[in-house]
């Protein structure tokens, strides 16, 4: 890492602090309490599913592996950590709080879950954030709207700490990215270049931001495609690579697409998305309209899919004839930080309210004018996508649609290149090609 965290997160924890101020009195609340959560139980089993804290409480903290404890926060006084750290012989106990945050923070280390439900201020006037299982009396996981809605919408804003973070998160993702590629080069299967991302990013995936996708020729056209083939195809043409990594629970969220040597049309077809992707992320600008630019990357795909011989009619009545949704049927991307898809995509303002999306476009995650400190991602894609060609093949603008150029690229699956761009006060800052310039 090479930012200097220290001063980044004390201004961090002030402005969590302000935000928290705000929402308390907006919601009549005295304290806020926010769970870290517990693990989820297999049913009819005895064993856990992977831990994943809630992302409120690693909002405050950079902490990812602390179940069952809590910050307890009250205007004007100093945030309180309740730490379970439990006596345990048969798991590895959580090491005890240390680093650049622990000066900022009482902190009340515990042995139990119940110890430190024990350890929380009791009564009506707790505004308690967290999963709601299980409901403890006296702090229940109530999670009042008013004070979410206020915490959400400014979640959006990123401060200096959260993005350094991110950026950190992306310079691992690419180094990742870096090396599925080169297994990828190497002819190894869906698992193997799995395990070679893994590798490369230092992170098990259950640290991951998400479950990777990892798909080689036609699997590059499942949307979510994680079933990872432990055996490498007869012939290596393509490669569809969704994959994050995770810097103190922030998320990075990266896809490339690459083409075997010799796989001429598909290279260009992949060349023209990307120099499309890079414009879009230019757009990142404050005052600019995610739908608008959702609507717009539409129109310029269109472009592209006329420019590579695949349809035959302008850019407008590919869209409105709902041509381009059949080769781009998802969103532009959606808002990330401490989320994958991070909230407050829909929402209005700070009391709540929701922005509805474009008509035709059910998938489209984030409705919101950009501002600065957004961060979101930058993703469109032209697939191949079997069920969605043969919906197409029977509305009658198929005549302006060349199947057989169709049928040449549906060996290869489809193309995502993904971004994460920050929405700043000029220029966006694009945190993905940043990082992956860095590793030249």
């Amino acid at each position: 890492m090479t930012e200097n965290f220290a001063p980044l997160y004390t201004q961090h924890l002030a402005t969590l602090r302000e935000r928290a101020d705000q929402a308390l009195a907006i919601g009549g609340f005295d304290r806020l309490l926010i769970a870290a959560g517990t693990p989820l139980n297999k049913f009819l089993d005895d064993q856990d599913f992977p831990f994943v804290s809630n992302p409120h409480f690693r909002h405050w903290l950079p902490m990812t592996d602390a179940p069952g404890s809590w910050i307890v926060y009250a205007p004007g006084a100093k945030p309180k950590l309740v730490f379970v750290q439990p006596r345990d012989y048969w798991h590895v106990v959580p090491a005890a709080p240390s680093g650049y945050w622990v000066e900022h923070f009482d902190i009340q280390v515990v042995r139990s879950n119940a110890d430190a439900i024990a350890a929380l201020p009791k009564g009506g006037g707790n505004a308690v954030i967290g999963p709601a299982c299980p409901s403890i009396e006296g702090v229940e996981a109530n999670n009042p709207q008013p004070v979410l809605d206020y915490l959400h919408w400014h979640r959006s804003y990123k401060t200096p700490y959260e993005l350094a973070l991110m950026r950190e998160a992306n310079r691992i993702g690419a180094r990742a990215h870096r090396a599925a590629e080169a297994a990828f080069r190497k002819g190894q299967s869906e698992f193997g270049i799995h395990m070679c991302y893994l590798a490369a990013a230092r992170q098990i995936d259950a640290e991951l931001p998400y479950a990777s996708i990892v798909g080689l020729n036609e699997h590059g056209a499942v949307l979510h495609y994680t079933h990872f083939d432990r055996r490498p195809p007869a012939v290596h043409r393509s490669l569809l690579i969704d994959a994050g990594a995770s810097c103190a629970g922030y998320a990075s969220d990266i896809t490339r697409t690459y083409a075997a040597d010799g796989a001429g049309e598909f290279q260009a077809l992949i060349g023209s998305v990307d120099a499309a992707q890079r414009g879009f992320a230019a757009k990142v600008r404050a005052g600019q309209s995610y739908p608008e630019l959702h609507i717009h990357a539409h129109h310029v795909l269109a472009g592209v899919l006329r420019e590579h011989g695949l349809i035959r009619i302008d850019a407008e009545e590919a869209v409105a004839s709902g041509v381009t949704s059949a080769f781009f049927p998802h969103g532009l991307g959606h808002p990330i930080g401490i989320a994958v898809h991070d909230v407050a995509g829909f929402q209005q303002s700070e009391r709540g309210g929701s922005i509805p999306r474009p008509e035709g476009h059910p998938y489209l995650r984030m409705t919101r004018v950009l501002e600065p400190g957004m961060v979101v991602t930058i993703e469109p894609g032209l697939y191949f996508i079997d069920m969605l060609l043969d919906e197409l093949r029977a509305n009658p603008v198929a005549r302006n649609v060349d199947w057989a150029r169709v049928d040449a690229f549906r060996p290869y699956g489809g193309i995502r290149i993904e971004d994460d761009v920050v929405c700043t006060d000029g220029e966006p800052e694009n945190l993905t090609r940043d990082a992956f310039a860095q590793l030249a």
